[in-house]
């Protein structure tokens, strides 16, 4: 396992490079009250994350998860510290921007998929183009796209109460991908489904990564991380560690086969996409 990456900031001049760094976060910190009842809620943390990488989050309750997810997001800011996006520091900007931001650049995913039942797949994906102005035929076209490549275009006129868990997730990733957002950011995305819709979450994340979006994913399940290019380890409100997709494969081998078809099917959905991106 890789030694502790908090002990230094970043450089950011992966900004200038031809790997553009989507989410940098420089020794962010945040609290929550004064005095004796001040919580440290995430303390001093680094993390880079570039175009086409995926990394996935790790750690207890409670340690810090979902404000690094938060502040990644926009939908909160560090009490010290940096989070940039494509270069853009959020704290600097005024909540106009901030959410002008949030809808054009960073998709989310959540556990309970906050779909809104009153309208059916299509409408739920365009929502955010039309809410930020688009023509509603622009918008309904770029949804549907977006539905097509998370391999449920067949949903678009089904409201939630009649998909699946599974089918309810990737209508929610299609309506984080569009408008071809380059951040996308999801928070136990499996933590609802069978293991079977789960691998195909996984399947529609990796492909999203592969295809050039930066995505951080926080999970609990191991042989979820398996498919993320490195796992950043938090505890106590601090990143504590990382390591590699290889190296993370091999801390979990006492699950044996499950960890196998893991990294098998893993390595087939990079394959498959690669050489027949329009079927994923």
């Amino acid at each position: 396992m890789a030694a502790a990456i908090n002990r230094a900031m970043p450089s950011l001049t992966c900004l200038d490079t031809g790997e553009q760094a989507i989410l940098t976060i420089v020794d962010a910190t945040r609290t929550h009250g004064d005095g004796a009842r001040r919580v440290v809620a995430l303390s001093h943390a680094n993390l880079i994350l570039r175009s086409g990488e995926f990394v996935a989050v790790m750690g207890p309750s409670g340690s810090g998860k979902s404000t690094l997810l938060n502040l990644a997001g926009g939908l909160d800011t560090p009490s010290s510290g940096k989070v940039l996006v494509e270069g853009r520091d959020l704290a600097s900007l005024n909540v106009a921007r901030r959410a002008a931001i949030r809808r054009r650049s960073i998709g989310y995913v959540f556990q309970d998929f906050n779909l809104l039942p009153s309208l059916n797949a299509i409408e739920n994906v365009s929502f955010p183009l039309e809410l930020d102005g688009w023509p509603i035929r622009k918008a309904r076209k770029a949804a549907l796209e977006a539905l097509r490549e998370t391999g449920v275009a067949e949903l678009a006129l089904r409201r939630p109460e009649d998909m699946s868990g599974g089918q309810a997730q990737r209508v929610a990733i299609a309506r984080a991908l569009v408008g071809r957002r380059r951040l996308l950011l999801a928070d136990e995305p499996t933590g609802a489904l069978d293991s079977a819709a789960g691998m195909k979450v996984m399947e529609v994340l990796r492909s999203r990564a592969d295809a050039g979006c930066a995505v951080l994913m926080v999970t609990h399940e191991p042989r979820f991380a398996a498919w993320a290019d490195r796992t950043v380890f938090i505890r106590d409100g601090r990143i504590t560690d990382e390591t590699g997709a290889t190296d993370f494969d091999e801390l979990f081998t006492c699950d044996g086969e499950d960890d196998d078809d893991a990294g098998d099917a893993r390595n087939s959905s990079q394959h498959n996409f690669r050489n027949n991106p329009g079927e994923q």
